[in-house]
């Protein structure tokens, strides 16, 4: 295998499929990135067994085509220390590659890439979806965060996708809170849904770009594929049956309050300095046109209230709250005005943004309150 190559080029590449080593690879020859030489194209993949990354560079000259299994860490180390210019590599023996530059070489190990292991693919029938790589990098961002930390619950340490032709929506919760976000742009034909792991969604989320253009999802009941510029990433998808999110979401809640966003979120930051730590809990009084949030921790004798303007339709309440998921889902909203819908003190409330903003406003969250005393 020796091939000329851009060194800007190659280090491109193999960013690209970094975040697939992984940080505790089963088998050392995961901590590598396979290389394969055809033609003039240079693939280039890395795996954690779940998680597989492709990519391709295009090589100035192919003098031997081949594949061989690069340390990722030394390689990755060595191109970022080179500045631009021609290359070239060469696995001159059968255990060490020459990389050779300029003004310089070095000599580094690699193993066969006949011992990497298989790179996994969607085969029989599947699902295919198209979407821009902006809307989905916004959709796993704006929900990621509700997903549980559990990782012995797989279903619930996910991001579930309902895909319909006319609106998807992306799921996630960790039972005291849900947020949906709901697109028009996912276009398919047919409705179909799968379960995509937290981690594998926050590395599809980093490794994406609005600049990518359009995203190619194809998928059956065990693999997804993410096509998009000229990198492709599979991943294995969760089994097993989401919960039915729709029945989660409240229908006739029927006390109506229409608060400012940021000023709802800095209040509820500020009394949840004097929250007990264990739970995070705070109370809301609300009546006609004021939400009164209050905190206490009597085992450090910290206490605070503070008093915000709202509009309120409905019955006078006093209803907790863990102020962690009020802050997550009121950070990641970006409406101005924010309405909240409350059945009852035990109840789920449905966190939305207003009827003026709701065209541009993807996101709506639920969460569950808690008792106060």
């Amino acid at each position: 295998m020796k091939f000329i190559v851009s060194s800007s080029e190659l280090l491109k590449g193999v960013l690209t499929v970094q975040k697939a080593i992984p940080a505790k690879p089963s088998e050392a020859i995961l901590e590598c990135y396979l290389l394969e030489l055809v033609g003039d194209r240079l693939l280039i993949m890395a795996s954690d067994g779940e998680i597989t990354m492709r990519t391709e560079v295009k090589v100035d000259v192919c003098e031997e085509e081949g594949k061989a299994a690069f340390p990722s860490r030394q390689l990755t180390e060595l191109l970022k220390e080179l500045p631009e210019q021609p290359i070239t590599i060469n696995t001159a023996t059968e255990n060490t590659f020459e990389c050779k530059w300029s003004s310089g070489e070095s000599t580094l190990p690699y193993y066969s890439g006949e011992d990497y292991p298989e790179s996994k693919t969607v085969e029989g029938d599947s699902f295919t979806i198209t979407v821009p790589a902006e809307i989905l990098q916004e959709g796993i961002g704006s929900t990621i965060y509700a997903s549980s930390d559990e990782t012995n619950r797989a279903v619930m340490n996910s991001i579930f996708f309902d895909v319909k032709p006319d609106l998807t929506t992306l799921v996630a919760s960790d039972l005291q809170k849900l947020v949906c976000y709901n697109s028009t742009d996912f276009k398919c034909d047919d409705e179909a849904s799968f379960i995509l792991n937290k981690r594998h969604a926050a590395v599809l989320r980093q490794t994406l770009s609005k600049d990518f253009g359009d995203v190619t999802i194809i998928f059956n009941d065990r693999y997804a594929e993410f096509h998009f510029d000229a990198t492709i990433m599979v991943c294995c998808l969760v089994t097993g049956k989401y919960p039915d999110y729709k029945t989660i979401i409240p229908k006739n809640n029927s006390n109506i309050m229409r608060i400012s966003r940021t000023e709802l979120l800095n209040t509820v930051r500020r009394i949840a300095v004097c929250s007990p730590k264990a739970s995070n809990h705070i109370k809301f009084d609300i009546s006609p046109d004021t939400l009164e949030i209050s905190a206490q921790d009597l085992g450090y004798e910290m206490a605070a209230r503070d008093t915000v303007a709202c509009h309120y339709d409905g019955e006078p309440m006093t209803i907790g709250f863990k102020s962690t998921h009020l802050i997550e889902i009121l950070t990641n909203l970006s409406c101005d005005e924010v309405i909240l819908k409350l059945a009852d003190k035990k109840r789920s409330v449905l966190v939305l943004p207003s009827e003026e903003e709701a065209a541009k406003e993807k996101v709506f969250g639920i969460v569950m309150p808690i008792m106060v005393h």
